[in-house]
C-alpha cells in the first residue's frame, strides 16, 4: 500500500508537468489520489488499473524525452559538420540545441524533486514547526538555484543571439562593397565590442560562489507614471540602464551603485529628487525658527522629521542622504579647529584631557550602579552610559559662533575648554567605536572568559593610544615642514581662482581624514586637526580660507541635521511623553551636575565661573548616539525599545540645549560678551 500510495503521488506531480490533463480532470486525480493514499475509496482493481495507466504516460514522456535528446545532439553533429554555416552560425545553433537540453534535463528533475518533496511532507508531523520550516528552507534554495539557473541561461541566449546578429552583419558585408564612412563606423563597432568585454567585470560570476555570498529573492519596482506609453518608454530605458529599485524580502531597498556599462552616465533621480526636497522646505522651517528664537538646526531637524518615514515618507535614498550629511560634520569639524588655534589648545589641553574621560568613568559607574538596580546586563549598562556621556560637537560650534574670544589676562577662555573637551570625546568616539567588537564579544562570553576579553580590551586601548601619539606626531611634522610651504604654493596658485585654494583645502582635510580613519582613530578628530595646523598660519590665512569654505559647510550641515530629523519619529515621543520627559530631564541634569563637579576640581580658581557655561554645553547627548545605537542594536547589545529611547531622549535633549545654554550665557557672561555669543 504504501508503494502504491508513493508512485500515486509521483503521478499527481507528473501529469500536471506532462500537460496530459485539463485543470477539472487535474482535480479528479487529486482527490483520487488523496483517497488512494488513505486506502479507502477505490477498490484493489480501479487503484491497480490508475497506476498502470499513470506509470505508463509517465514512462512515454521519458521515452520522449531521450529521443528528443538523441536527435538534438545528433543536430549539434551536423551542424559542426556543415561547412556552409560560419562560425557565429554554428556557435549560435550549437548553443540554442544545448540550452533545450538543459530545458528537458532541468524539466525532469524539478518533476522528481516535487514528487520527493511531496513525500517528505507527508510523511512528517504537521505540528514539527521546525521540520516544516527546514522543508521551506530547502524550497526556497532550490528556486533560488533554479533562479540563477535560469538567469544565466537567459544572459548565454541574449549573447548568443548577439552572435547571430554580427553573423548576419558580416554577410552582408561581404556582399556588398562598403563605403568609407561604413568602413570607419565598423571598425568603432569592433573597437566598442572590445571596450565592453574590457571594462566588464562579471561581477555575478565572480561573487556567487564566495564563501558568505547567498541568493536572495528580490522585486524590482518600476517608477509609476501617469501616462502608459511614457511609462512603457521609459519601463525600457530603466531595464537598459538598471536604474529601478530592488527590495528584498527585509524590506531593504537597493539602487545601483555600479552600472555593468560604464559607458553610458546615469544618475539617481530619487537621490537627487530628495536633496532638492529637503533643500526646498528647510528655507520655511529656519525661517520659521528664526522667528520665534531657535536655532535654525531644530528647523533643518523639523524639515527631516516632515519629510523622513514618520512624515510624508517621500525620502527614498536614505542612507545616500545620511552619507552627504556626513561631510556637513567634516566641515564643521574643520571651522572649528580653524578657529582653535594650538596655542589656545596648548593652554586648556589638560583640562581638555581629563575632563572628558572623569565624566565617562562617572556615566559608567553610575550606569553599571543604576543597572544592577535594574537588573540590566552590564555590557548594556556600559553601552547606554557612553552614549548618553558624549556631547554634540555640531551643535555647540553653533553656539559658539561668533562669540567673544578675548577673556581678561590670566583667565581661561570657556569656549576653549568647551570645544576641547568636545573634541576629546571625538575622540572617546573613535575608542568606543573600535572597542564595540570585543564589547560584542564579551556580552556573549562565559564568565570564565570575562578576563580574556578584558585583557583584549586593554590591548586595543594601548593600539588606539598608540595612534593617536602616532597622529599628534605627524600633526607636529606637518605644522614644522609642510603647512606653510603648502599654502603659500596654493594662495599663489589660486590669484583670481579661488577654485584651486578650496580644491587643495579640501584635499588636505580629507587627507588627515583618510590618516586617522587608517590609524583608527575618529575620522571627525582629523577634520579638526586640519583646521587647527591650518590655522597656525595666522589670522588672515584663517579669514580667508573661512569665506570660502563656510557656504559649503551651511549647505552640507542642513543635509546633516535634516538626516537626524529622519530617525525621529513624534508618533513615539508622544505615546511615551511622560517617561522620555523623565528621562531625558534626568540625564541632563545628571551630565550638568557631573560636569560641574568635575570642572570645579580641574580647573584654576581664576576661572571658576566657566564652569556653568561648559556644563550646559555638555548637558545634552551627541547625534552620534544614533550611530552607536543602530550598531549596537544589529550586534544585539540593546533591543529595539532601548535604541528608541536612546534616541528619543538624544532628541529631546537637543532641543532642551539652547535653553539652558542661553540660561547660563545670562548668568555667567558679561553683557557685551553675551549679545555676540547668543
Amino acid at each position: 500500500m504504501k508503494a502504491t500510495g508513493f508512485i500515486s503521488l509521483w503521478m499527481l506531480v507528473s501529469l500536471p508537468c506532462g500537460q496530459l490533463a485539463s485543470p477539472a480532470e487535474h482535480e479528479d486525480v487529486v482527490k483520487h489520489a488523496i483517497k488512494l493514499h488513505r486506502g479507502k475509496g477505490a477498490v484493489i482493481t480501479q487503484r491497480k488499473q490508475w497506476v498502470l495507466e499513470s506509470c505508463r504516460k509517465l514512462s512515454g514522456l521519458l521515452r520522449q524525452k531521450n529521443v528528443v535528446l538523441n536527435k538534438l545532439k545528433n543536430a549539434i553533429r551536423a551542424v559542426e559538420k556543415d561547412s556552409g554555416l560560419s562560425d557565429e552560425e554554428k556557435l549560435f545553433q550549437v548553443h540554442t540545441f544545448e540550452i533545450f537540453q538543459k530545458e528537458l534535463n532541468e524539466s525532469e528533475n524539478s518533476v522528481f524533486q516535487a514528487i520527493h518533496g511531496l513525500q517528505r511532507a507527508l510523511q512528517g508531523d504537521y505540528k514539527d514547526v521546525v521540520n516544516m520550516k527546514e522543508s521551506s528552507r530547502q524550497r526556497l534554495e532550490a528556486l533560488r538555484e533554479a533562479a540563477i539557473k535560469e538567469e544565466m541561461e537567459y544572459v548565454e541566449l541574449l549573447a548568443a543571439e548577439k552572435h547571430q546578429v554580427e553573423a548576419l552583419k558580416n554577410m552582408q558585408h561581404q556582399n556588398k562593397s562598403l563605403s568609407m564612412l561604413d568602413e570607419i563606423l565598423e571598425d568603432v563597432r569592433k573597437a566598442a565590442d572590445r571596450l565592453e568585454e574590457e571594462i566588464e567585470e562579471h561581477a555575478f560570476d565572480d561573487n556567487k560562489s564566495v564563501r558568505g555570498v547567498n541568493f536572495e529573492a528580490v522585486l524590482r519596482v518600476e517608477e509609476d507614471e501617469a501616462n502608459s506609453k511614457r511609462n512603457a518608454s521609459k519601463r525600457e530605458v530603466e531595464d537598459d540602464l538598471g536604474l529601478s529599485m530592488l527590495i528584498d524580502s527585509q524590506n531593504n531597498q537597493y539602487i545601483l551603485t555600479k552600472p555593468r556599462d560604464s559607458t553610458i552616465p546615469r544618475a539617481d533621480h530619487h537621490f537627487i529628487k530628495d536633496i532638492v526636497t529637503i533643500g526646498m522646505l528647510s528655507l520655511p522651517c529656519g525661517w520659521l525658527c528664526t522667528t520665534i528664537g531657535l536655532p535654525t538646526m531644530f528647523g533643518y531637524i523639523i524639515c527631516g522629521v516632515l519629510l523622513g518615514p514618520s512624515g510624508l515618507n517621500s525620502i527614498k535614498s536614505i542612507v545616500q542622504v545620511e552619507t552627504l550629511g556626513e561631510f556637513g560634520v567634516f566641515f564643521t569639524l574643520f571651522l572649528v579647529g580653524l578657529e582653535f588655534s594650538p596655542e589656545r589648545l596648548r593652554k586648556v589641553w589638560k583640562i581638555s584631557l581629563q575632563g572628558p574621560c572623569y565624566m565617562t568613568v562617572l556615566m559608567i559607574a553610575f550606569g553599571l550602579l543604576w543597572g544592577h538596580l535594574l537588573q540590566i546586563r552590564p555590557t548594556q549598562s556600559v553601552f547606554i552610559s557612553t552614549c548618553l556621556s558624549l556631547s554634540s560637537t555640531p551643535l555647540v560650534s553653533r553656539f559658539l559662533a561668533g562669540s567673544v574670544r578675548g577673556d581678561k589676562e590670566g583667565d581661561i577662555d570657556y569656549s576653549s575648554v568647551l570645544l576641547g573637551m568636545l573634541v576629546m570625546q571625538d575622540v572617546q568616539l573613535g575608542l568606543f567605536i573600535a572597542v564595540m567588537p570585543t564589547l560584542i564579544q564579551a556580552g556573549m562570553s562565559t564568565y570564565s572568559s570575562i578576563f580574556k576579553e578584558i585583557l583584549r580590551i586593554l590591548i586595543l586601548i594601548g593600539q588606539i593610544l598608540f595612534s593617536l601619539a602616532a597622529v599628534f606626531l605627524l600633526c607636529l611634522v606637518i605644522k614644522t615642514y609642510l603647512i606653510g610651504p603648502y599654502y603659500r604654493k596654493l594662495h599663489a596658485e589660486s590669484k583670481g581662482n579661488k577654485e584651486i585654494l578650496i580644491l587643495g583645502i579640501t584635499a588636505f582635510t580629507f587627507l588627515m581624514l583618510t590618516v586617522t580613519e587608517l590609524l583608527d582613530v575618529s575620522m571627525e578628530l582629523g577634520c579638526f586637526l586640519a583646521g587647527a595646523l591650518i590655522s597656525s598660519q595666522g589670522h588672515m590665512v584663517t579669514e580667508e580660507i573661512m569665506c570660502c569654505i563656510e557656504p559649503i559647510r551651511d549647505f552640507l550641515a542642513i543635509i546633516f541635521f535634516a538626516s537626524i530629523g529622519l530617525h525621529v519619529f513624534p508618533t513615539f515621543v508622544i505615546y511615551e511623553l511622560t517617561v522620555l520627559l523623565f528621562l531625558t530631564l534626568s540625564v541632563v541634569i545628571m551630565k550638568f551636575v557631573l560636569a560641574v563637579l568635575v570642572l570645579s576640581l580641574i580647573l584654576p580658581k581664576t576661572s571658576q565661573y566657566i564652569k556653568w557655561i561648559v556644563s550646559a554645553g555638555l548637558a545634552q547627548v551627541s547625534e552620534f548616539s544614533f550611530v552607536l545605537g543602530s550598531r549596537a542594536r544589529r550586534a544585539g547589545i540593546i533591543s529595539r525599545e532601548v535604541y528608541l529611547l536612546i534616541l528619543s531622549v538624544t532628541t529631546l535633549s537637543l532641543l532642551l540645549a539652547p535653553a539652558l545654554w542661553r540660561a547660563a550665557i545670562m548668568k555667567c557672561v558679561p553683557r557685551p560678551e553675551r549679545r555676540s555669543s547668543t
